[in-house]
C-alpha cells in the first residue's frame, strides 16, 4: 500500500548509489547474496533475542535488496538474478518470523499464523505475476523489474515495518502477528478479487 508513496523518494538515491557501484565491478548477484547473509546474521540475533542487533541486520539486509535491481539494470537484469532475489526475499521475512519464535517460543502460535498468512499473500503475488507475463500485461510504470508487483495492503514496506516494530517491542509481537496477518488475508482477497477481473477466459 505504501510502497508506490515510499519509491519515488528511495529510488534516486538508489539508482544514484547503484551507478556507482556498476563502476567498481560489483554485481547484483553479489549484493543478493550479502543481503542474504546479513538476513542469516538477523535470524542468530532474533534467536538469542538480540534485538539491537536484529535491527541492524534487517536494515542492512533490506538495503542490500533495495540496491540488487537498480545495479542490474545498470548492466543487463537477467531472469536468474530475479529469479534469485526473490527466493532471498521470501526465506527473509519468513525466517524473520520463525528465528523470533525461536528466542521466544511463548509465541510459536502466533509466529505460526502470521508465515501461513505470508503464504497467502506470495502465492498470490507470483501467481498473478506468472500469468500476467504470460499475457504481456505491462508493468513499466513500476520501473523494468522481473515480476509484475500486484499493490496490497501489505506490501514490502509494511512488512519490513513490522518486522522491525516487533524487534523494537517484542512484548507485542502476537498482537502484531495477528493484526498483520488478517491483513495479509486481506490483500490475498484484493488479489484475488483483481485476478477475476484480470484474467477472465478470452
Amino acid at each position: 500500500m505504501l510502497d508506490s508513496y515510499i519509491r519515488p523518494m528511495i529510488d534516486p538515491p538508489l539508482n544514484a548509489a547503484a551507478v556507482r557501484l556498476a563502476r567498481t565491478g560489483v554485481t547484483a548477484n553479489t549484493l543478493t547474496a550479502i543481503g542474504l547473509g546479513f538476513s542469516l546474521c538477523a535470524f542468530a540475533a532474533l534467536a538469542f533475542q538480540a534485538y539491537g542487533l536484529a535491527i541492524l541486520f534487517v536494515v542492512i539486509s533490506r538495503l542490500m535488496d533495495g540496491l540488487d535491481g537498480p545495479l542490474a539494470r545498470q548492466s543487463q537484469a537477467t531472469d536468474l538474478g530475479g529469479y534469485f532475489d526473490i527466493v532471498s526475499d521470501f526465506i527473509f521475512y519468513s525466517g524473520v518470523v520463525f528465528f523470533f519464535a525461536v528466542g521466544r517460543p511463548e509465541g510459536a502460535l502466533s509466529a505460526a499464523f502470521l508465515v501461513f498468512s505470508f503464504m497467502g499473500t506470495a502465492s498470490s503475488f507470483l501467481a498473478y505475476a506468472i500469468i500476467a507475463a504470460k499475457r504481456g500485461i505491462n508493468h513499466e510504470k513500476q520501473g523494468r523489474k522481473s515480476f509484475f508487483y500486484l499493490k496490497g495492503i501489505t506490501e514490502g514496506t509494511e512488512t519490513i515495518s513490522l518486522l522491525i516494530f516487533i524487534c523494537v517491542f517484542p512484548d507485542m509481537f502476537a498482537w502484531a502477528a495477528y493484526i498483520f496477518g488478517g491483513l495479509c488475508w486481506l490483500t490475498t482477497l484484493g488479489r484475488t478479487v483483481q485476478a477475476v477481473k484480470d484474467f477472465k477466459p478470452v
